[in-house]
């Protein structure tokens, strides 16, 4: 890591994800960037694909939860554990490779610019692949009823490749965001935008996943659907 650049961890969920796990944090560290990997009892060789990296390479570290807790629970838990290590940048990413690593670079272009940059799927250069109509319609429908509940200038709220300074989030009760999936996602873009911090969109392009099984379910979006609202009406208040 250069001496200008901000000490930075990436968060990464785990579960079951042995076929590109090591690829995307090999490609994390060669961007410049500590790697978190926050494991809930994969059955798989997740875990030991992640030790071995880390016998091999600085910056690579494990957590091991042992059950499925829950993506938000994950994020909170790794972004505790970077901000006690004194990191001054803390991102989130996902294993598939449906985030590219390549793009970690530009996250940490932007967050020299904002409090929070997010890898923006809606934005002019950012886009979709291998998505079919259904999940472009929900995703982008998602993210419009976000905007109009809540007001959150942001085009891809429900993004979850993204990084904050450690300003923020020691500015937010963690203990009090108890969100999963995306709605963990737009509640803390949310707070950070009420607390007057600058949000920077950078366009990314997102690719679905190759292998494995995706962890999207119809609780996750239903949980976004409720809660949303809520949100809004406490912010009009």
């Amino acid at each position: 890591m250069g001496s200008n650049e901000v000490p930075t961890l990436f968060v990464i969920p785990t579960l079951d994800e042995a076929a590109t796990v090591a690829k995307v944090v090999t490609g994390v560290l060669d961007a410049g960037a500590d790697v978190l990997v926050v494991d809930d009892g994969s059955s798989d060789d997740t875990c030991d694909i992640v030790e071995a990296l880390a016998l091999g390479r600085e910056g690579v570290h494990l957590m091991q939860r042992g059950r499925k807790l829950g993506l938000g629970s994950a994020y909170r838990d790794g972004f505790r554990w970077g901000l006690r290590r004194g990191y001054g940048a803390l991102g989130e990413m996902d294993a598939d490779l449906s985030h590219d690593p390549a793009d970690v670079p530009h996250l940490m272009a932007g967050i020299r610019m904002a409090d929070l940059a997010i890898g923006s799927r809606y934005v002019a250069g950012g886009g979709v692949v291998d998505w079919p109509l259904s999940r472009r319609l929900l995703s982008r429908g998602g993210n419009a009823y976000v905007r109009a509940c809540t007001g959150l200038p942001v085009r891809d709220a429900t993004a979850g490749f993204r990084l904050y300074r450690r300003t923020v989030l020691e500015q937010i009760d963690l203990d009090a965001v108890r969100s999963e999936g995306y709605a963990f996602q737009i509640e803390m873009a949310l707070l950070t935008h009420r607390l007057g911090l600058e949000i920077l969109e950078v366009p990314i392009t997102f690719t679905e996943r190759q292998v494995g099984q995706s962890k999207m379910s119809r609780r996750i979006v239903a949980e976004a659907l409720w809660r949303v609202p809520g949100w809004g009406l406490r912010g009009r208040r």
